[in-house]
């Protein structure tokens, strides 16, 4: 493929730098703006080309230099180049940028980026990635585009300190494992007050051994409170021992009068990776949605309960719908032990639970949801139905988000306010929510 040498404009959602080569727009990762290049061109498309870095000639003023041993190789961290002040800028130009383009959502009504407390070490949940080659076991992530694992050097950056503790214990006795290669994958998820699971994936024909092997090495090695193993889908999932759980802590006076809650979930259910920034969007939904204590809410996607036990306190009911049954009963579990006694979950699909209560004549006040990175489009359609005032939409993909918003404006809602929450620093990922009000 031929070289090209160009100057790098600005960051681009999906983490690379943009510049252009006769006037073609070229996507270039590990670069910073301001950077004068020299790239090869790996892929030419109709309205753009990709390249890969050679050599950069003239650093751009913001470049830093990289903490982390393995940054470039290593997937899991785009943006470590860069000091954190400029990836928060970087972040509120591309969130604007997409939210205008795909959803003619104003400047003037999307706030600043709230920024992590840390932009390190926050990470409270990994999935780390294993293979053996050559008798040689590399446990980390996956080096960009590609199924080659990069083995964390030591400790991971982005990760919680018991995350990276679990990793060290647990490394050197992976390599005692009988099958090496019948594990692909093991997720670690902790909790805020020192309780941690760790998840085997598992892809050979022994998982009985596997299980008693396990439960025989990792108790009192490594400090987690459960081992579990799946061969396949979650429902395979079994535990092999310990807590079946983690715990975090939503506290008292998040904002005025809120008494303080623990949630919960298990094994294989769903939570947000960066606990800190978790309650600023709790905060950020709870501020937003102005409840008087006489409204009727609506959780879509609503996991387990993450919101909609915070916004039972303020509000007259709340419903949660959500179709991965394991974090409905974890809802409800954390409903008695939190004293909510104002919330019902029902394990639905969120469009199909949607029509259903627009069938039966339901509506509500205030309509929440919390989709995965595909977005809501189905459901987005179906909400009109319910007549509520006000959508708040808590996105992790602003060019879905952006998607969704306009659909939402052709039913007769418009955006007041939009905030970037940066829950994943280090890489280009954004959180954000948005609120939108009946016109």
């Amino acid at each position: 493929m031929r070289e090209e040498l160009l100057e790098i404009e600005k960051l681009a959602f999906g983490g690379s730098g943009l510049g252009r080569v006769g006037g073609k727009v070229c996507f270039v990762p590990f670069t910073a703006p301001g950077d004068t290049v020299r790239v090869r061109i790996i892929s030419e498309k109709k309205s753009y080309q990709e390249g890969a870095l050679l050599e950069c000639l003239a650093a751009s003023p913001d470049r830093t230099t990289p903490p982390c041993g393995v940054f470039g190789a290593c997937g899991g961290c785009c943006w470590q180049h860069l000091p954190y002040d400029s990836q928060l800028k970087a972040k509120q130009e591309i969130f604007t940028e997409i939210l205008s383009r795909g959803a003619r959502v104003g400047p003037e009504v999307i706030k600043p980026i709230l920024a992590a407390p840390s932009p390190y070490g926050y990470r409270s949940r990994v999935q780390l990635k294993v293979r053996s080659v050559g008798g040689e076991l590399h446990a980390g992530f996956y080096r960009q585009g590609s199924h080659f694992v990069v083995g964390i050097p030591g400790i991971c950056l982005i990760a919680n300190e018991l995350v990276n503790r679990i990793y060290g214990t647990l490394r050197p006795l992976l390599e005692r494992f009988p099958e090496p290669r019948s594990v692909p994958q093991i997720d670690v998820a902790t909790g805020d007050d020192g309780d941690a699971l760790l998840l085997f994936h598992y892809i050979g024909e022994k998982p009985d051994e596997a299980a008693a092997w396990l439960e025989q090495t990792i108790p009192g090695a490594v400090p987690v409170s459960g081992v579990f193993l799946q061969c396949g889908r979650k429902a395979t999932l079994r535990k092999v021992w310990g807590d079946d759980r983690v715990t975090y802590s939503v506290p008292a006076g998040l904002v005025p009068g809120f008494p303080g809650m623990k949630l919960s979930f298990r094994c294989g259910g769903f939570s947000q990776v960066n606990y800190r920034q978790n309650l600023a969007l709790i905060e950020t939904v709870l501020a937003w949605a102005e409840l008087t204590g006489s409204e009727k809410v609506l959780d879509l996607f609503c996991g387990n309960g993450n919101f909609s036990l915070p916004l039972a306190q303020y509000c007259a009911e709340v419903t949660g719908l959500e179709d991965f049954e394991q974090s409905i009963e974890d809802a409800l579990r954390s409903s008695g032990i939190n004293g909510v006694n104002n919330a019902r979950f029902l394990c639905r699909d969120s469009a199909a639970g949607l029509k259903e209560l627009a069938d039966q004549g339901e509506r509500f006040d205030v309509v929440i949801l919390d989709p995965p990175r595909t977005g809501a489009l189905e459901a987005v359609r179906l909400i009109p139905a319910l007549q509520p005032d006000k959508v708040l939409y808590v996105s992790c993909d602003p060019p879905t988000l952006a998607r969704d918003l306009a659909e939402l404006a052709k039913n007769g809602y418009a955006v007041v306010a939009s905030r970037a929450v940066d829950m994943f620093p280090q890489t280009y990922h954004i959180e954000s929510v948005t609120l939108l009000h009946r016109k």
